[in-house]
């Protein structure tokens, strides 16, 4: 059995927004800025590198995704009930045409764009009240959706807890996805998105959230509950448990000039710096994400 290399995080606090629970960080290479959500408030953040500054926007539902597209100046954004196209600058928000069937009894979750410009998101039962706070999570309602650049929506997924972890391996073979309540990230066929087996599940830390892809073919998992994040190989075996100053690991991605930052979102624990974003400089390089086709 191979030695599992713990350490201690190097984590830095960017931006102590107080989240309740930050979620779907996205870097913005043009921009050189991280956007990412408050779904329990609302609420989109951006935090600008250069300017350590941070501005946010106000929704009128949870917001738990944000996207990249092919339009340069539009961001693909997934509120609890559908999937709106933003445009930051002048704040217009227009319907991209998808619309969760049983809202609000279950909402959107955790989202990616795949290598061919498809988005896929997961759902959930709705675990935020209409005030934004706390509801009862449970059961198996989720379901994986696929939206292609023409609109048209395939189920690729049923009977889901908590949809989370959306990722592609390098050579685009595999995809990774995951349900919190059932403590697994299974591995997928990339081309039929049929589950072909448990990639990662069992670990006792925590519950898996929201993951990110280096170069090399690791998975970097966020524990939510378990206070690190776990880079996983691509055989599935714990590579390094990577400890965090607070215990709601919600979401990551890699960014920076050079691709090695990791920003990481969280949600609110009992310690002080909860539901903050933090950035962790690690010595990969990770992969950019996809662009949404319009």
């Amino acid at each position: 059995m191979s030695l599992i290399s713990k350490s201690k995080s190097e984590a830095v606090c960017l931006a102590p927004s107080g989240d309740r629970c930050g979620e779907g960080v996205l870097w913005h290479p043009e921009e050189q800025a991280v956007y990412w959500t408050d779904i329990n408030r609302f609420l989109i953040h951006r935090y600008d590198a250069a300017g350590q500054s941070v501005r946010s926007w106000f929704f009128d539902e949870p917001v738990t995704t944000v996207l990249r597209t092919t339009r340069p100046d539009t961001l693909a954004v997934c509120l609890g009930s559908q999937i709106i196209l933003w445009n930051p600058v002048t704040d217009a928000r227009t319907p991209q045409g998808f619309r969760i069937p049983g809202w609000p009894a279950v909402r959107l979750n955790d989202a990616a764009v795949d290598p061919g410009g498809a988005l896929l998101v997961g759902s959930m039962r709705n675990n935020v009240n209409p005030d934004g706070s706390e509801g009862q999570a449970g059961g198996r309602d989720g379901v994986l959706f696929r939206i292609d650049a023409g609109g048209d929506v395939t189920e690729c997924e049923k009977n889901i807890g908590i949809s989370n972890t959306l990722v592609w391996s390098p050579d685009q073979r595999h995809f990774y996805f995951g349900d919190s309540l059932a403590n697994e990230i299974w591995v997928y066929d990339y081309d039929s998105l049929t589950r072909t087996g448990t990639h990662f599940g069992g670990f006792e830390r925590g519950a898996p959230d929201g993951s990110a892809m280096d170069e090399e073919g690791y998975l970097w998992n966020c524990r939510y509950g378990g206070s690190c994040i776990v880079r996983i190989s691509p055989r599935g075996e714990i590579d390094q448990v990577i400890e965090m100053p607070v215990t709601n690991i919600t979401n990551c991605t890699f960014g920076g000039p050079g691709m090695n930052l990791l920003y990481i979102t969280t949600a609110g624990s009992p310690e002080r710096l909860s539901g903050s974003l933090f950035v962790l400089e690690t010595k990969t390089r990770g992969l950019s994400d996809h662009l949404f086709r319009l």
